[in-house]
C-alpha cells in the first residue's frame, strides 16, 4: 500500500514538473520546434527526388537544392544566388529549413505557401529558366517518374500541380528540432551556458523578440528594414510594396527565421552582412536605435548559435534515368 502511495506521488510530481516545464517554455517568446510529421511517405519521397533533380531547369544544371542547399543550412551562402546563364540574382536566397512555419514565402511574401513557391523558380528566366509546360514534358518522358506519379497520385498524367505539391510535401519535413536552446526551453538548464543565457536576456530585453519570436524565431510578420535609421541596401528589391502596391509597404520584408542562423550567412535580403557580428550590429542600430558593445554583441551571437538544430539527414535519392524522348537541356542561351 505504502509502495503504491509513494509511486503515485512520484508520478504526480513528474507530471507536475513536466507541466511546469511546458508552461515555462510557453511563457517565453520563443517556442521549441516540434519534430516533423510525415503524412504521406510516398509523396515526400517523390518530392525529395524532384527537389534534387536538375532536369527541372532549362540548362539541366540547376535544382532546388542549388540555391537551398541542404548541406549548407538550406541556402547557398552567397550574397545573391546564381541562376541560368550565370545570372546573378537580385536577392539573397532564404533558407528552406523550417520554411513551412513562415506566414508566406519569398522575402516579399508573394507566394502564400510552399506549394505556390515551388513553381516560381522553375519558370523564372533568371533562375531555372524553364517553364511549367517543359518541366512537365521532361517528367512525363521519364518512365520511372511516370510510374511514381501514378503510384502517388493515381494517374500517369503528370501536372505542375502534382509537381509542386510533392516538392512542398518534402520541404515541410525540413524542420530542425532539438537545438540546445530548445532543450533549455524544455527544462534542461545545462543545455546552454551562462554567456549564452546572458545573450538571450539581452536579445529579449533589447526588443529583438518583438519580431523574432515563435517556434521559427521569425518568419511570422513583415517589417520595415530601417525603422530607426535608413538602411543602405545593395539590392534593388523594394519589399512587400511589389505585392500590395501600397507605398506604406516599401522596404517591408518578411522577418527571416533565426533558426540555424550560424549556417545561413550572409544575412539580410541583400546578403550585405557577412557575419553574425555585423548583422547584430546593423540590426541594433537601424531597427532598435541601440549600439551594442563588443561584449553585448558577442553574447547575442553566442545565443544565436544555440538555435542550430538537427539538420536534415536522409539517404540521397537515386533519380530515374531520362529516356530517348526526354527533351535535352540547353546549358546556355545564345
Amino acid at each position: 500500500m505504502l509502495k503504491h502511495a509513494v509511486l503515485s506521488v512520484i508520478i504526480a510530481l513528474g507530471a507536475s514538473l513536466g507541466s511546469a516545464s511546458q508552461a515555462m517554455a510557453a511563457a517565453e517568446p520563443i517556442q521549441p520546434i516540434p519534430s516533423a510529421k510525415i503524412k504521406d511517405a510516398g509523396l515526400v519521397e517523390l518530392g525529395k527526388k524532384l527537389y534534387f533533380d536538375t532536369r527541372l531547369s532549362k540548362s539541366g544544371f540547376i535544382s532546388c537544392n542549388s540555391c537551398h542547399n541542404l548541406s549548407l543550412g538550406g541556402t547557398d551562402n552567397l550574397k545573391t544566388s546564381i541562376g541560368h546563364n550565370w545570372n546573378k540574382g537580385p536577392i539573397n536566397a532564404p533558407t528552406v529549413l523550417n520554411s513551412s512555419m513562415n506566414l508566406a514565402q519569398f522575402w516579399d511574401g508573394r507566394a502564400k505557401d510552399l506549394k505556390a513557391q515551388a513553381g516560381g523558380p522553375i519558370a523564372n528566366p533568371g533562375e531555372m529558366a524553364s517553364n511549367h509546360e517543359l518541366a512537365v514534358e521532361v517528367l512525363q518522358s521519364i518512365p520511372g517518374y511516370v510510374a511514381e506519379f501514378k503510384k502517388t497520385f493515381g494517374t500517369d498524367k503528370v501536372t505542375i500541380e502534382e509537381v509542386t505539391k510533392a516538392i512542398a510535401a518534402f520541404e515541410e519535413t525540413l524542420v530542425t528540432p532539438n537545438s540546445r536552446f530548445d532543450k533549455w526551453l524544455k527544462g534542461d538548464k545545462k543545455a546552454i551556458n551562462a554567456n549564452e543565457l546572458a545573450g538571450y536576456k539581452l536579445f529579449k530585453d533589447s526588443g529583438c523578440t518583438a519580431c523574432h519570436n515563435g517556434a521559427a524565431v521569425g518568419g511570422n510578420s513583415f517589417q520595415k528594414m530601417g525603422v530607426v535609421a535608413p538602411y543602405a541596401a545593395t539590392s534593388p528589391a523594394e519589399g512587400r510594396v511589389g505585392v500590395t502596391k501600397d507605398e506604406a509597404d516599401r522596404f517591408n520584408f518578411k522577418v527571416p527565421t533565426l533558426r540555424n542562423v550560424e549556417l545561413t550567412y550572409p544575412y539580410f535580403h541583400d546578403g550585405e552582412a557577412a557575419t553574425l557580428k555585423q548583422a547584430v550590429d546593423t540590426m541594433g542600430r537601424i531597427q532598435l536605435g541601440k549600439q551594442f558593445s563588443d561584449d553585448e554583441n558577442a553574447k547575442i551571437v553566442a545565443f544565436l548559435k544555440t538555435l542550430t538544430g538537427d539538420q536534415p539527414n536522409f539517404k540521397l535519392p537515386i533519380l530515374p534515368p531520362s529516356s530517348d524522348a526526354t527533351p535535352r537541356p540547353t546549358p546556355f542561351d545564345k
